[in-house]
């Protein structure tokens, strides 16, 4: 007698959303460049066979997992609850330095997205508009929705510069320095 041993209908979804997870964090860990899909499918505990199985390629799970990137960063950073102060103290930290592969995607990967092919670069540059605007709102909270200003453009170039620049200085009390002067003086 066979028992049909089917899996429930969530479980291709599930089996997609932990793909993309890992694939979040590998990439940011590691660089565009540096991740395979068969190791990556490896840390999953899957067979590179099934990759197929959920995405075309290796650009449309970069694609996928640059805006899954994004979007963690707006719901632990730039939550709702949270005020300025407290989005930036968690991108301005030293835990946000030492471990990239939790953190914001611009500051990981974004001068690799500009090299990539087209969707890569249009996920990329959708989640660069979305952070501008998590940026402005946090920034001008009572604005509404509208182009994020000078100053909003401003701050986020400035705290994903310092990010970056933290990283590779290889100075710990130095790139300290630099995440704390990438702040606002009115939020010291």
């Amino acid at each position: 007698m066979m028992i049909n041993m089917r899996y429930p209908d969530s479980h291709k979804a599930e089996v997609r959303e932990r793909i993309v997870r890992s694939a979040a964090a590998a990439l940011r860990r590691a660089g565009i460049a540096s991740v395979s899909i068969p190791a990556l499918m490896k840390e999953v505990g899957l067979t590179h066979g099934g990759f197929y199985g959920h995405f075309r390629d290796k650009d449309a799970l970069v694609a996928e997992a640059i805006s899954q990137a994004a979007d963690e960063n707006a719901r632990c950073i730039f939550a709702d609850d949270h005020t300025l102060e407290d989005a930036l103290g968690v991108y301005l930290s030293d835990a946000h330095v030492a471990h990239p592969e939790r953190g914001c995607v611009f500051a990981a990967l974004g001068t690799e997205g500009v090299h990539q092919p087209a969707p890569v670069r249009e996920a990329f540059a959708g989640a660069a508009r979305g952070f501008l605007g998590l940026v402005a709102r946090k920034l001008h909270p009572d604005a509404g929705p509208c182009a994020p200003s000078d100053d909003a453009l401003r701050l986020a170039a400035t705290i994903v510069g310092a990010v970056v620049l933290a990283r590779l200085v290889g100075d710990a009390p130095l790139a300290r320095r630099i995440l704390e002067a990438a702040r606002p003086a009115n939020t010291r």
